[in-house]
């Protein structure tokens, strides 16, 4: 049955500030749905639903009707210097009108040339060049879908010597000249700061927090570089890692309760697992919010 709000056919609309989420699995769909306020909000990643219809679509429109969605892109190649794929971007359009998501993003990467996809994000050169080419596909994104496109840092494993800026400084230039929102990966920051030898919290005190308007938390994998030395990579396959969770605590004092997803896209654990880390975000957020409410009524009160 609808929901009363929802006679004109629409979903409803939920609000997530101040939430924490969770990635939607089907294995994990019973389970779901078998309870009630379960998780803040559920993410999904577009390409897995640009079918027509079939039990994706069905899945989805039901956990729609009574929890949050975002919308994660992974295949827009926002990064490529050639222009985007106009039916995938049609494709993309038609998921942000037909599930009124909370939330659209998409990465700051490439993963296509010409005709060639390739099953990864990967990085790009911080130039001027690259930067105009950036902004004209946020700009057509953004025209195309009618709102505001989130975009995510990435993770990386190598450096262009070319870059004419710093990551932060790319990433803020994007957002004066676009006017998208920016969605804060802490687990990429962690990955990216060990692989290149730099400092996670200076980082973080250089990234334009004021545009974030969600965050990503997710697990990685330590390996070892052919010398040696510590690599790691975004695996999504495992808990939140210890030092992410102390970034995490760190942003939310600086930048407020923001919405936050637990990434886990490999080797899929049963739903209390994947529920216990979306909880304990929520612990965060919560902890926090309680403590700027006291603040402000302390102030109140003097």
């Amino acid at each position: 049955m609808p929901h009363a709000d929802n006679a004109n056919g629409r979903f409803p609309a939920r609000p997530v500030s101040g939430r924490a989420g969770a990635s939607l699995k089907h294995t994990h769909l019973d389970a779901i749905l078998a309870g009630r306020d379960q998780v803040g909000f559920f993410e999904v990643h577009a390409e897995n639903y640009m079918g027509a219809g079939g039990p994706p679509h069905a899945a989805l429109a039901r956990v729609r009707q009574d929890y949050p969605v975002l919308l994660h892109g992974v295949c827009m190649s926002i990064g490529a210097p050639q222009p985007l794929d106009a039916a995938h971007l049609a494709r993309f359009k038609t998921l942000v009108e037909r599930y009124e998501p909370a939330i659209v993003s998409e990465h700051l990467a490439w993963s296509t040339h010409d005709d060639i996809f390739y099953n990864d994000l990967l990085p790009l050169p911080y130039t001027d060049d690259t930067l105009r080419h950036v902004c004209a596909h946020i700009d057509q994104v953004q025209a195309a879908i009618g709102r505001r496109l989130l975009l995510e840092n990435p993770s990386t494993y190598l450096a262009f010597a070319a870059s004419d800026y710093d990551e932060t400084g790319f990433i803020r230039e994007i957002v004066k000249r676009t006017g998208c929102g920016l969605l804060l990966d802490i687990n990429n920051v962690f990955v990216s700061a060990t692989n290149h030898g730099f400092s996670a919290l200076d980082y973080l005190a250089d990234f334009p927090l004021e545009h974030v308007g969600e965050i990503h938390l997710a697990g990685h994998r330590e390996q070892s570089d052919d010398e040696g030395e510590p690599l790691l990579i975004d695996s999504h396959d495992g808990p939140v890692a210890d030092a992410v969770w102390k970034l995490y605590d760190i942003v939310v004092e600086r930048a407020g309760t923001i919405p936050t997803l637990v990434e886990w896209d490999g080797d899929i654990p049963d739903w209390p697992v994947l529920k216990a880390e979306a909880d304990a975000a929520q612990a965060v957020l919560d902890r926090h919010a309680a403590a700027s409410a006291r603040d402000v009524h302390h102030a109140a009160a003097e």
